[in-house]
């Protein structure tokens, strides 16, 4: 991403992943736009000051950039960048959990 976006606040920018666009029920099928599931998933691209990131012993209790994160369906604003790029503005709270390895 070559755009330099910084959340304020509380804000977490999240790139969602890309769902696959085809089922496999008994072959193949292209699912349209309008038939796709939104994403709940993605990358978190940076997090706002306000988001609290370790607690008071030093551990890591918000999400930091790098971490594959859970969101609310329908949460947050969707921006589009110069090179096509869909990215997600959300809320701290509209994080649901970090996807642990």
């Amino acid at each position: 991403m070559s755009v330099k976006i910084r959340p304020l606040g509380d804000r977490v920018i999240v790139e969602p992943n890309e769902e696959d666009d085809m089922t496999f029920a008994g072959g193949q099928l292209v699912l349209p736009d309008t038939a796709k599931e939104k994403p709940q998933q993605g990358t978190v691209l940076a997090v706002g000051p306000e988001v609290e990131v370790e607690d008071e012993d030093g551990n890591v209790v918000g999400p930091v950039a790098g971490d594959l994160v859970i969101y609310a369906k329908y949460a947050g604003t969707t921006f589009k960048t110069r090179e096509g790029n869909e990215i997600l503005i959300l809320r701290i709270d509209d994080i649901l959990g970090v996807i642990e390895d």
